[in-house]
């Protein structure tokens, strides 16, 4: 059965997504073609009808987790005032809800250490895409000089992604918790809120 460009255009998305999910919650070298494919409903006979390589299906992937991260920050930006976007945005970054959905987050924590060992097309696709995550992430400091703004940025971006690894690995605890507001205050320079006080027992 010969199938119209159109519908193979969507069988290709729909792996790029469900592969950029697995690649997020499992790392590089944590997915299989095979079950790729079947979770798709496809054969894996069917994968290179749609990609020339595994390696083409990572950097796609990650191109697409990447760009969504970049793009949700953008609508959140739009939705508040320019003083308190990088606010927002450090804030929704370090959250508990973001630690414990790594399938749908941000793909600079859960990929940067493998991606580092991967080869230099791989790194330069993820680089390029590091790199419109930090001039977005600028763009919300208007008030400074643009090479300091990026400076800043970089910091940021680093602190809230080291932050979170370390809050992944330290469980979901109070010692977790605790990770995520430490990066929020470097970034941010201020306390995170305090939590609220338990009930006291009857």
């Amino acid at each position: 059965m010969r199938y119209s460009k159109e519908h193979k255009q969507e069988t290709h998305e729909r792996i790029v997504k469900k592969a950029s999910v697995r690649l997020r919650e499992k790392g590089a070298h944590g997915i299989g073609v095979a079950d790729l494919m079947k979770e798709a409903g496809l054969t894996h006979g069917g994968f290179y009808a749609h990609f020339d390589s595994r390696e083409a299906l990572v950097i796609e992937a990650f191109n697409y987790a990447m760009g969504r991260a970049t793009e949700r920050w953008r609508k959140l930006a739009e939705q508040i005032p320019p003083e308190k976007r990088f606010a927002t945005i450090v804030d929704s970054y370090l959250t508990t809800i973001h630690r414990d959905d790594p399938g749908h987050g941000c793909a600079v924590p859960t990929l940067g250490p493998e991606i580092a060992r991967e080869s230099p097309k791989t790194r330069r696709a993820f680089a390029a895409r590091l790199d419109e995550m930090i001039e977005m992430i600028a763009d919300q400091l208007p008030e400074m000089p643009r090479k300091v703004a990026r400076a800043q940025a970089i910091a940021a971006l680093s602190t809230m992604a080291g932050a979170l690894v370390l809050s992944r690995v330290a469980g979901s605890g109070e010692f977790s918790d605790e990770i995520l507001g430490a990066g929020r205050e470097a970034v941010l320079g201020r306390a995170a809120a305090p939590k609220k006080p338990r009930a006291k027992p009857n």
